[in-house]
This record gives structure tokens, C-alpha cells and sequence, in this order.
């Protein structure tokens, strides 16, 4: 079954209906398979492009009376099942119809409605606005009306026909591609065990099985590792992981974010100090790879200390000693490096901000940590994971997400990460408060937004039609390679042409991911 709400907010559909309607003032109506009227309601009101329907719509006889064109223009394409079948709504006022097939079954239709045939004349013109005075509407209202319907020339059918139609084949692409999404979720559901979680990781996307199998073969070793990634992706919980499964798991993990501290205050904060070695230093006080032996040691943002203190860290992890400041007596430490940073290490080597010995000595083993925009399959799992335990630690009912909140959330590109998505199903729990559900307009602006300006508000509404479409279609293909992770055999099914016909256009638009991000194609 069709969710209709669901699909009115789709940003494809309501693009392609916002074109239609800019320049046809033509409609877009939506009947299911027994030829009911969908997503409008009697007695709801609501604005229509077309002046006509927007002035019926307003009298329950004119509601009455497009309800009644869409129950039986669907069930007349219900039968015949053709794209673009016309029928005629009031005098010389034309709507088409176009069905929307889902797994070869009929889902429904989309019905445009409002325009006037190529050779309207003034004559037939009258015929409708004296239908329509009928409604007891003002003669001035019927007449402006009328004149601002628009007339469909012969070279714009073709145009008109394949976007009403791209309406159908979109709803059909969505509810396929929600419908796998329910049944992905349903799948990891029922596979909570084996690789759902990694210690505190959570992740059943390949990104996150490639990371957990590096971690299980690293469990014995020693040597020293880098792990790089952006804000919020978790590498301190990478770091754990690696410390708790490592033979050093029953010693001390000790964590410090090298940003946090200025030179001379980080060198005290590792090293430790002895007593008068500068104003306040009272007693002696022991660094933290002197509490960290035996252990491991998280060094996190490593990228952002200073060519002397990166002198310091290579000594101590190269040769197991450091001096405390102010001390001239070498200690000795056994201490496992981990090592964090989410610059380009090897980008600061070659600029000559960070040391290439130090950088060589950290990278033994390198895990790269991958954002969240590259793993969305996890994005369910752990939309779920923060639910329960926001709702544990309130001590309430977990919230559950409604599946358009959910594909606003897939959609957005979650710059901050896991971080970000923790925080946000913490604000949605609070801001639910006795609801059980979370929808859309609960989510922050900018995720429920996101995409928006571009997508919808930047229709082109000027120029030759011939441009717009093909603005139109740049817009989708390149909206659809990001969904579908630049898989063009899925987008082509989905857009419902040939791979190779997808190729050309990714070529012809310069959508080429390689291009995009800068990179040669591979010879």
C-alpha cells in the first residue's frame, strides 16, 4: 500500500510539481487504485496553481465535482493502463492521467488538471464560464479565471507528458526504495548479534565490518597505531576498543587531547614536573605516560601540537624515555601509542608543519575511521541505539522515528557525525514529550530543511523550456548518484532508463564522481 502523505513530501515530487504548476498553472492530483481522491480533504483549505480549481475548491459542490473526475479517470486508466489518457473535467477544461504501476500492479494515478486544448476559442471559452456560474460564483472571479488558464501548444505536450509522467514513475522509484529500506531495517533488527557491535561501536555497513576486521587482527600486537577521521566519527571509541582487547586490557587507558593545552602547560600535562621547576609548581608531579606505564596511551589530535613538542613525543615513543620539566634525570616508561588526529598527517609533512620521522613512527598501523554520509546503513541502528538510551536515562518510553523523519535523515549529509546524530535523537526525545512518535517537524531546521532551497525553490520558471528540463534532470541525476553512492546500475533502474543512456547524460552534465571531487579518471 501507497503512504500518500508520505509521497507529498518527497522534494522530487513537489520539484516536478512546482515546474508543472510554474508553467502551466496545471495541477497535480493523486487517486489510489479505486479511483479515491488522495492527500486533499474536504473543508481543508489550500492553494492551487490553477485559478479555476483554486476558486471550486473553495465550495464543497466543486470539491464534490473534482473528486468525482478522479474516481472515474483512474478507473478508466485502471482498465487501460496508457500514460497521458485525457478527459475532459468541465467544458474545453482538459485534465491527463498517468498510472502508477508498482511490481507491475496498479497502484493508482496522477491526474493534471486545468488546461485548455491547442485551438481554444473564445466561444468555448464562455461554454466553460458559464459551467462554472453554476457554483454561484462572482461573473468577475469566473471571467479573470478563465483567462488565466493556460493553453498546451502542440510542441509543449511532449514536455508536459513526460514530466506528469516522471510524477508516476517517481512515486513508484520511492515507494520501491522506502519499502527495501523498512525491509533493511527489519533485516539488521533481526541480526543484532554477530558484528552489530563492536565493544561501544555500532555498525553493520561494510565501511564498519572493514574497520572491526582490521581491529581483530591487530588484538596481540603491540605496535603503535594512527587512527584518522573526521570530528564526531568516534575515534576515541576505536581507541578503547583497541585497548581493551589488547593484552594490556587489564592495565590503565589514558586519554589527552593535545589541543587542549598550550606547549609549556602540555609538556607539564605529559612529562610531569619537579618541585620549583617554574612559579607554582609546589611539588613534584608525576606527566600522564608516567601513570600510563604499563598501559596505553591515547594521544588525541596529535596534529595539532608543535614542532618542539612533536621533537618530545617521537623520543618518548621511539626510545621509552622523557625528562619532566625541569628535571635532567631521564625516566622510563612501556607505553602503547595510540595516536588521533583528523587532519591530513602526510599533507602537514610534506608543508613541514608536522615531523616525517614522528609521522612514520605513529602510522605503523593506520585505521581510517569513516564518516557517517559514507556508512548511512547504520544510520537506523543507531538513530535506535540513542532513542533507547536517551529514553533509559530519562527512565521513559523509547521514542520510535516516523519513516518521513527518517528519510530526512538519510538525506541529510551530518557534517558533525556520530556526534551530531547522538545529539539530535537526544533533542527529538525531549522536544517529543509524551508523544511516542517523531516526525519531521520535530528535527532540527537544518536537517528538515536540507536541500530544500536547491531542490525546490530554485525552479526555473523563465527561459526556454527545453533548459529547464534539462536542469531538471542535471538536479535529479545528480541527486540520485549521491543517494545511491555513485551506483549507476541502481540509479539507471530506478530512473528507468539504460545504463549506458545514464552514463551518457552522467558525462554530458560532467556528474562524473572522479571529476567532481578533482581526481583523473582511472586509465
Amino acid at each position: 500500500m501507497i503512504n500518500w502523505d508520505e509521497f507529498e513530501h518527497i522534494h522530487v515530487i513537489r520539484k516536478l510539481k512546482q515546474v508543472i504548476a510554474s508553467w502551466w498553472n496545471i495541477d497535480v492530483f493523486f487517486g489510489d487504485d479505486r479511483g479515491n481522491m488522495k492527500i486533499i480533504e474536504k473543508g481543508v483549505k489550500r492553494e492551487f496553481a490553477n485559478p479555476v480549481i483554486n476558486m471550486l475548491m473553495k465550495r464543497e459542490e466543486g470539491f464534490d465535482s473534482l473528486s468525482e473526475l478522479i474516481h472515474t479517470t483512474v478507473n478508466e486508466l485502471k482498465k487501460t493502463q496508457e500514460k497521458g489518457v485525457t478527459r475532459e473535467w468541465m467544458p474545453n477544461l482538459q485534465a491527463s492521467a498517468f498510472p502508477i504501476v508498482i511490481d507491475n500492479e496498479f497502484m493508482g494515478g496522477v491526474v493534471c488538471v486545468g488546461y485548455f486544448k491547442e485551438g481554444i476559442t473564445e466561444g468555448m471559452k464562455k461554454e466553460l464560464c458559464k459551467a462554472l456560474a453554476h457554483f454561484n460564483l462572482p461573473n468577475t472571479e469566473i471571467e479573470h479565471a478563465v483567462g488565466k488558464i493556460h493553453m498546451l501548444e502542440k510542441d509543449e505536450l511532449p514536455y508536459f507528458s513526460e514530466l506528469s509522467d516522471l510524477v508516476s514513475q517517481e512515486i513508484s522509484t520511492l515507494h520501491k526504495e522506502i519499502s527495501s529500506r523498512e525491509d533493511r531495517i527489519l533485516e539488521l533488527n533481526n541480526q543484532l548479534g554477530s558484528r552489530y557491535k563492536y565493544d561501544n561501536m555500532i555498525g553493520k555497513s561494510k565501511p564498519m565490518q572493514d574497520v572491526y576486521s582490521l581491529l581483530d587482527k591487530i588484538r596481540v600486537s603491540e605496535s603503535t597505531v594512527l587512527i584518522q577521521g573526521e570530528n564526531g566519527t568516534g575515534k576515541e571509541l576505536i581507541a578503547k576498543a583497541i585497548h581493551y582487547n589488547s593484552p594490556r586490557k587489564d592495565r590503565v587507558f589514558v586519554t589527552q587531547n593535545c589541543s587542549a593545552f598550550n606547549d609549556n602547560l602540555l609538556d607539564s600535562e605529559l612529562f610531569g614536573h619537579v618541585k620549583g621547576s617554574f612559579t607554582g609548581a609546589v611539588k613534584d608531579k608525576k606527566g600522564l605516560f608516567e601513570a600510563a606505564d604499563g598501559g596505553t596511551f591515547f594521544l588525541d589530535e596529535i596534529g595539532d601540537t608543535s614542532p618542539s613538542m612533536q621533537v618530545k613525543l617521537l623520543r618518548v615513543i621511539q626510545e621509552g624515555t622523557f625528562i619532566p620539566v625541569g628535571s635532567t634525570e631521564p625516566r622510563r616508561v612501556d607505553v602503547r601509542i595510540l595516536a588521533a588526529t583528523n587532519k591530513d598527517l602526510k599533507e602537514m609533512v610534506e608543508k613541514g608543519s608536522f615531523r616525517e620521522d614522528l609521522y612514520y613512527r605513529i602510522n605503523v598501523i593506520n585505521i581510517t575511521v569513516p564518516p557517517l554520509r559514507d556508512r548511512k546503513e547504520d544510520i537506523p541502528i543507531l538513530c535506535d541505539h540513542f532513542l533507547s538510551r536517551t529514553a533509559a536515562e530519562k527512565n521513559i518510553k523509547p521514542k520510535v522515528l516516523t519513516k518521513r523523519a527518517l528519510e530526512k535523515i538519510f538525506d541529510y549529509v551530518w557534517p558533525g557525525n556520530i556526534r551530531e546524530l547522538e545529539n539530535e535523537m537526544e533533542r527529538v526525545t525531549v522536544l517529543a514529550g509524551g508523544e511516542i512518535k517523531i516526525t519531521v517537524d520535530m528535527l532540527s531546521a537544518r536537517i528538515r530543511e536540507f536541500g530544500e532551497r536547491s531542490k525546490v525553490q530554485g525552479v526555473r520558471i523563465q527561459g526556454k523550456l527545453r533548459d529547464a528540463l534539462e536542469e531538471l534532470e542535471r538536479e535529479m541525476i545528480r541527486e540520485g548518484l549521491k543517494r545511491t553512492g555513485w551506483n549507476k546500475s541502481r540509479l539507471a533502474k530506478e530512473l528507468g532508463i539504460s545504463r549506458a543512456g545514464l552514463i551518457n547524460k552522467v558525462e554530458k552534465y560532467n556528474l562524473d564522481k572522479r571529476k567532481l571531487m578533482g581526481k583523473k579518471p582511472e586509465m
